[in-house]
């Protein structure tokens, strides 16, 4: 049920992204330029700060996928991540969709995985995404914020993909096994984060146990197949 609703919501939003076509609309080209050039004093601070959490969305999730991916057999985090840096749930929600319910953690980490799994990661793109919340507030202007949501179809649509970041984040299962996968199981947890959008998540990242390293061994010559033991150094 839950991979069916996040279908249509993603098909939803493809079908609409279409509809409003914002590639074909000459102001695009002049505001994603601005962006990438950080000629942000150019534009009402609402829209690169916005841009800006566009970008930490991906990196929120990654902390979590890219865990995930580590034990999945018929698809990978990396496409998915790359793709939602540009597209946002466009490219995501093929991994949340294709993936399986995955609530062990067997292997070593990498530095990538070592990355991802810290408490400071999480801290970072918690103080980043406050001050890209300070810099709107500060120097930007809500009411032509409004405005151009209502007629700029980048804005628009970078706006609502913004929106169903948050969504998707306590509906998908991909969060249920990330708490599973660190013994985390009480469910005021999950609720208390999918009730604060953004920063439940993020402190979710700041918060959360450490994932412990494990390697499996098959010890099929004794008749206890599928052992789980904690690896040592």
């Amino acid at each position: 049920m839950r991979k069916l609703v996040i279908f249509c919501i993603w098909i939803t939003f493809v079908i609409y992204t279409i509809k409003v076509a914002p590639l074909d609309r000459p102001d695009t080209a002049e505001i994603v330029s601005k962006l990438l050039t950080l000629r942000w004093g150019e534009l009402n601070a609402y829209i690169p700060a916005l841009f800006s959490l566009m970008g930490v969305w991906p990196i929120i999730y990654a902390c979590l996928m890219f865990v995930d991916g580590k034990m999945q057999k018929k698809v990978r985090a990396w496409p998915s991540f790359i793709g939602s840096n540009g597209t946002g749930i466009i490219c995501l929600t093929p991994y949340l969709l294709l993936r399986e319910r995955q609530q062990e953690f067997v292997g070593v980490k990498d530095k990538w995985l070592e990355m991802l799994d810290r408490r400071k990661t999480g801290l970072a793109l918690l103080l980043s995404t406050i001050g890209c919340i300070a810099y709107a507030v500060i120097f930007g202007s809500w009411q032509e914020y409004v405005h151009q949501f209502q007629n700029v179809a980048f804005v628009h649509l970078i706006s609502i993909d913004f929106c169903l970041m948050c969504v998707l984040f306590p509906l998908t299962e991909l969060f249920d096994d990330d708490m599973a996968k660190r013994g985390i199981k009480d469910r005021r947890i999950y609720w208390a984060v999918a009730l604060i959008p953004l920063f439940g998540p993020l402190v979710y990242l700041c918060l959360r146990p450490p994932l412990a390293e494990t390697t499996k061994l098959s010890l099929e010559r004794t008749g206890y197949p599928n052992i789980s033991l904690p690896l040592v150094e």
